[in-house]
């Protein structure tokens, strides 16, 4: 499509006029497709200069999740972002890939969209996702690895988004155990991990990592009941972050995830989850269906359990389940 292609030139020159004529020639395609092709862009959001005698000259981009836009901001990767599909507005990133497994699609394919309107966070909760805000990306993966191997992938993943957040936002966040990113003791992000085993062999066929970072949104951008618990990097910065810069970090930290996975090097990762979860060393409340028990949670085993204490001065590790740590998301008592 001529549209792309010029962009793709043009981002490739940032800050430097391209002639009409280059582009031309350059492209194959017509002067006329060429002026057709910056007016369209023009409208979709893009700043392109003009001059006489000097060409085209791309200024500032939308803020938007296109394929083009990630990209151009993205690095070298090995397997995961390969394939990218970008929507405006799908139901759910993790959905569509589930679709897309059945179809087989490669190893390593990412989705990443605008606007979810049926994002999903863990026990079936729903995840707030409105166009223009954040951060909505899912990844496939197919590792030759049996699933009890990948107990720990989600706080790995925890620590792979702290990665990506710091390098384009300039902030670390914290991990909330098992998998909530935490900023400014709000949530920032969530994790979602799903996986797909052979009924007769237990065999691993695939696993989807879905990851919602809330990235420009303002406190009125909340509902009522999140104000108190969740934020943003707008919100904890002051700055505006280009989501497609995220995006492409984001790609980049799971590709560098999934070669460590696949390599069998994964402790700087748990080294990393240990310093980065805030929830070792603090009181918790362990969350059962009718029973709510306080604990001090003393760390993390090598398969991210959460190691706890009890009152009594016995040791457990929870694997599962829900806390609520003293001093975040209001949990005071």
């Amino acid at each position: 499509m001529s549209k792309d292609t010029v962009l793709k030139l043009l981002q490739a020159n940032v800050g430097h006029f391209i002639s009409g004529e280059g582009i031309s020639g350059e492209l194959g395609i017509t002067r006329a497709a060429v002026w057709k092709a910056v007016s369209a862009l023009r409208r979709d959001g893009y700043a392109i200069e003009a001059r006489k005698s000097q060409g085209y000259r791309l200024m500032d981009a939308p803020d938007r999740l296109s394929e083009t836009e990630i990209r151009a901001k993205l690095g070298e990767i090995k397997l995961v972002g390969r394939k990218l599909c970008c929507f405006e507005r799908i139901d759910s990133t993790n959905a569509y890939l589930k679709r897309a497994a059945s179809e087989g699609v490669v190893d390593g394919t990412v989705a990443v969209a605008d606007e979810q309107t049926g994002g999903r966070g863990r026990r079936g909760r729903s995840f707030l996702s409105p166009a223009g805000k954040g951060v909505y990306l899912s990844a496939l993966l197919r590792p030759p690895v049996e699933p009890n191997h990948l107990l720990p992938i989600t706080g790995f993943c925890g620590v792979a988004m702290c990665n990506a957040v710091e390098r384009v936002a300039g902030v670390r966040p914290q991990i909330k155990w098992a998998n909530d990113l935490v900023l400014g003791g709000k949530k920032l992000a969530g994790i979602l991990t799903e996986l797909s085993m052979e009924g007769e062999s237990g065999a691993l066929q695939y696993v989807i990592i879905g990851i919602g970072v809330n990235v420009a949104h303002t406190p009125e951008d909340f509902p009522a009941e999140l104000g108190d618990i969740a934020t943003s990097l707008a919100i904890e910065t002051g700055q505006s972050i280009s989501r497609a810069a995220l995006a492409a970090a984001m790609i980049e930290e799971l590709d560098a995830l999934y070669m460590a996975l696949l390599r069998h090097r994964m402790q700087p990762y748990l080294d990393a989850y240990r310093r980065d979860c805030l929830t070792i060393g603090r009181e918790v409340q362990l969350l059962w269906e009718d029973v709510h028990e306080k604990v001090l949670a003393t760390g993390v085993d090598d398969e991210l359990g959460l190691e706890v204490m009890r009152q009594n001065g016995t040791k457990e590790v929870i694997r599962t389940g829900e806390v609520s740590v003293r001093g975040l998301y209001g949990y005071v008592e």
